[in-house]
C-alpha cells in the first residue's frame, strides 16, 4: 500500500490481490453500505459505486481517515483470528481508537462508531501507471 497525502489528507493506494478482491463477496452481508449508496455526493463518486469502489478493480484509492472521527485506520491485510478482530476476518482496516473495522474496499461493517464507509476522493487514470487524484472527467473536485 501507498500513502499519498492530497489537501492535507492521507490517500491509500492499494493494490489488491485477486484473493483480496475474493475476500470482498463474503463481506458483503457483514457491511453497512455494501453498494456505497449513501451519501455518494460526499464519500463515494459515481464510478466508484460498485462492490470494489473503484475504477480499476484491483486498485482500491482511499482516504485514510476514519468516518466516527477522523482517527486513521490501521491495515489488518491478514486474514483470520487476531487481537481486536472477528475470527472469519477476511482482511481490511480497524481504527484502534473506537474499534470501527473497514473491508478492503473501505466498507465499514455493521454496528461499528463509524456510520459510513472511508471516502473515496474523485480520481482518473491519465495512462499506464499515472493516477490523477482530486481530479475527474468532470474537473477538479
Amino acid at each position: 500500500m501507498k500513502t499519498v497525502e492530497w489537501r492535507g489528507k492521507p490517500v491509500w493506494i492499494l493494490r489488491r490481490t485477486p484473493d483480496m478482491l475474493a475476500s470482498l463477496k463474503k463481506t458483503d452481508a457483514q457491511v453497512a453500505d455494501a453498494k456505497s449508496e449513501r451519501n455518494p455526493a460526499e464519500f463515494t463518486p459515481e464510478y466508484c459505486m460498485n462492490e470494489y469502489r473503484s475504477i480499476k478493480p484491483e486498485y482500491l484509492v482511499a482516504i485514510g481517515i476514519c468516518t466516527h472521527l477522523g482517527c486513521s485506520p490501521s491495515t489488518k491485510f491478514a486474514p483470520g483470528p487476531q487481537s481486536s478482530l472477528p475470527d472469519d476476518w477476511q482482511g481490511g482496516f480497524l481504527c484502534p481508537c473506537h474499534g470501527s473495522t473497514f473491508d478492503l474496499a473501505g466498507r465499514v461493517f455493521k454496528n461499528k462508531p463509524a456510520p459510513d464507509n472511508l471516502p473515496v476522493p474523485r480520481h482518473m487514470y491519465m495512462g499506464e501507471g499515472k493516477l490523477v487524484i482530486g481530479k475527474d472527467e468532470k474537473g477538479e473536485a
